[in-house]
């Protein structure tokens, strides 16, 4: 396989940050009837630059509802196998990224079981398309930067609203960006190969995990505030988690069996 040109890997990267950053900001709340479960946001949600947030929006739900959703939908008539196949890939995948949050946040325990579950589900699980890690009680756990800088303490700052890059604050932006820069697997063709797979699969795996909820919240009077707050929520919750430590998601964590998709 020949190599990219440099201005080809750039593009190439680009397109795949829109992607990832698109799912985790636009499409990335959780089930619904979960949500009353979450930790009350304790703070106001600071949003000045609201007007043209929801402008942005407006264009963001666009081309959600008429590219991104209608394919998480037909997805989920994709047999049971399949559909579990691609989640277990994608959740392997980034188990590096959520080591290196695990280390960041001084958390040895959390550390070792991700990185046991790696090296369990790439090679016995084959390259993660099975789950081998659960039925022998090591359980996953999320982590990313956004979590990690809560975890140390840094403000939530504003609300963003930005094209493909969806809704969240300024500090979990800022971490979705990081995750973007950092390739603790390399850069060879390989590695570019099971990335790309990855985006893709991912994207709409979790966007269709995510259909009862946007479809819930669009039936509210204003699906832009009812989903920032739930954002909101969420992040709440799942920073509060990284500073407690535990290898197990609580049970009535905002997201869906204890995964974060925001």
């Amino acid at each position: 396989m020949h190599s990219l040109t440099y201005p080809q890997h750039l593009a190439r990267q680009a397109v795949l940050l829109l992607t990832v950053s698109y799912l985790t900001g636009c499409a990335s709340p959780a089930p619904v009837a979960s949500t009353t479960s979450c930790a009350q946001v304790s703070y106001p949600v600071y949003d000045p630059a609201e007007p043209i947030n929801r402008g942005v929006f407006a264009f963001n739900r666009t081309v959600d509802d008429y590219a991104l959703a209608p394919v998480a939908h037909g997805y989920k008539y994709l047999p049971e196998f399949f559909q579990q196949g691609v989640h277990n890939f994608s959740s392997n995948f980034s188990e590096p990224k959520v080591f290196i949050n695990d280390v960041l946040q001084g958390n040895p325990r959390r550390s070792v079981n991700t990185l046991g579950r790696f090296a369990v589900n790439t090679t016995v699980g084959i390259v993660g398309l099975l789950d081998v890690s659960d039925s022998l009680g090591i359980p996953r756990h999320t982590a990313d930067f956004g979590q990690t800088f809560g975890v140390w303490g840094i403000g939530n700052g504003p609300i963003v609203e930005l094209p493909l890059l969806g809704t969240g604050n300024s500090r979990d932006a800022a971490g979705k960006v990081l995750s973007f820069l950092v390739a603790p697997l390399g850069d060879s063709d390989t590695v570019q190969t099971l990335e790309t797979i990855n985006m893709v699969g991912g994207t709409v795996d979790t966007r269709a995990s995510l259909l009862p909820l946007t479809d819930s919240l669009q039936q509210l009077p204003d699906y832009y505030s009812a989903l920032r707050n739930v954002v909101a929520e969420h992040r709440a919750a799942y920073v509060r988690e990284g500073k407690e430590g535990a290898t197990t998601p609580p049970a009535n964590r905002c997201a869906e069996g204890g995964r974060d998709d925001f």
